[in-house]
């Protein structure tokens, strides 16, 4: 059964018109969440990945898994005052409305290789905010992994626009 079976669309959540895609169900079933895992480290493994960036909060998930199969450090990118020491922030657009995005100013040294990883490409807002945050720190952002891609909304071509790679696993292009 492959990946995009395992997914659940949720319509009209969390407005109307808005229809999520929900992976909870992929990552309860064992072997849906091991092959998402496994084609991810086989893309990413020999890279040199020193950090995998993961934005809150299903993105940590995937995030986890992966930083510790490719032998890299962890960092969590989180909503605004939720991390407990010095960080730096981005503010972004969704699609639904805004929000800030920050990670630690101690998360990545100068010059580190990160891959970026989060559950779902849409607008592009939430990747755009986390690369700029790399940024900030003066990694490089190698390339940002999703589950998820809506290619209809746009997101694509938003890290198309910043120089920035991506690789998503399943497409939705009934958005």
């Amino acid at each position: 059964m492959p990946i995009k079976s395992r997914i659940r669309s949720i319509p009209d959540f969390p407005k109307p018109g808005i229809v999520f895609r929900d992976i909870t169900t992929l990552l309860k079933d064992t072997n849906g969440f091991r092959i998402t895992i496994h084609k991810l480290i086989n893309r990413y493994s020999g890279k040199k990945i020193h950090k995998v960036a993961a934005i809150e909060s299903r993105g940590f998930i995937v995030g986890a898994a992966l930083a510790y199969a490719l032998n890299a450090g962890f960092v969590p990118i989180r909503k605004q005052g939720k991390l407990p020491y010095d960080t730096v922030g981005q503010d972004f657009e969704l699609e639904y409305g805004k929000d800030r995005i920050e990670m630690h100013t101690d998360a990545i040294s100068p010059g580190e290789r990160v891959l970026l990883v989060d559950d779902l490409l849409a607008t592009g807002g939430t990747a755009a905010a986390a690369v700029e945050l790399v940024r900030k720190l003066k990694g490089e952002v190698l390339e940002c992994a999703f589950v998820v891609e809506l290619p209809a909304l746009g997101g694509g071509k938003r890290l198309d626009e910043l120089g920035i790679k991506y690789f998503s696993l399943v497409k939705f292009y009934d958005q």
